[in-house]
């Protein structure tokens, strides 16, 4: 039975990859910075529960022993989302994160699973494949390819498995109540006749959250893939189209007001992912 440490675990997307590992027959040690929260999740009481606060980091303590000597970490926990766009991202995010990453290298832990961002390659239109150079156009983007350049790095001395999971959209229960669809589902509970929103013609790459932790849980159990993998659907389709479909899903009708807010400034217009590796995983033909 391998015993799989995971960090985040009460977010958005732990709260899915949690039972995903159990399903699997995996022990299970989840963490994450508050108790009160994770008492609260369906998985409380089959996992093995340990609290832990990042900003308290101390370099003296052995984490790979504190976390029970996991055979792999599913590294999702990272603070401060979605704001993208702040410096804390860099100037204390990434050297927390790696520290506290380090640490468990250094004591025994051989088998990394860490969520990056479609972010990393910055402006970039189109298809994005993995063998693409990154080139991050904000902050957060930034310290998630710092980080994995670092891991790199570290992976010349300390031999371990690292698997990069490029994380593109998702949608789902739980998610931030200041996401697209999450805004949508509570102006339909609300009855709002009128629902503003940019103009609707970017495309992307979306997954159902429940698909994004079957995907991380199948990347994560496995060794022969390592490095980047996109997580993605390789599917591209405009933000229009996943609206009118989730309000079509719903049997919902709600005037959908396109151009009301300004396309963002700090992504594309258009880009999906490239799920060929993705695809060697979960043996699905290309």
């Amino acid at each position: 039975m391998k015993k799989v440490l995971v960090t985040g675990s009460t977010g958005f997307i732990g709260n899915y990859v949690v039972p995903e590992l159990l399903k699997n027959g995996c022990q299970v040690i989840a963490s994450s910075l508050s108790e009160q929260k994770a008492i609260q999740c369906s998985w409380f009481s089959q996992v093995k529960y340990i609290p832990f606060n990042l900003a308290e980091f101390d370099d003296t303590v052995n984490y790979y022993s504190f976390f029970s000597h996991p055979d792999a970490v599913i590294h999702l926990g990272w603070e401060g989302l979605p704001n993208y766009k702040a410096a804390f991202h860099v100037e204390a995010n990434l050297p927390r994160h790696f520290s506290f990453l380090k640490n468990l290298l250094q004591n025994g832990l051989t088998d990394v699973n860490i969520t990056g961002t479609c972010f990393e390659y910055g402006m970039h239109e189109g298809v994005l494949s993995e063998s693409m150079p990154s080139d991050p156009a904000n902050p957060y983007g930034l310290a998630k390819d710092s980080l994995r350049k670092l891991l790199e790095g570290l992976a010349l001395t300390i031999p371990f498995h690292l698997k990069w999971i490029r994380l593109f959209y998702m949608y789902g229960n739980g998610q931030n109540p200041n996401s697209l669809l999450s805004q949508l589902q509570k102006a339909i509970d609300e009855k709002v006749a009128i629902f503003n929103m940019s103009g609707g013609e970017q495309v992307r790459d979306y997954l159902p959250v429940e698909k994004v932790a079957e995907y991380i849980v199948k990347i994560a159990l496995q060794d022969k893939v390592n490095g980047i993998i996109n997580c993605c659907s390789g599917k591209p389709v405009t933000v229009k189209h996943l609206v009118e479909n989730y309000l079509k899903e719903r049997n919902a009708t709600i005037h959908l007001n396109f151009g009301y807010y300004p396309y963002t400034v700090y992504e594309p217009m258009s880009f999906w992912g490239d799920n060929n590796r993705l695809n060697q995983i979960i043996n699905k033909p290309n």
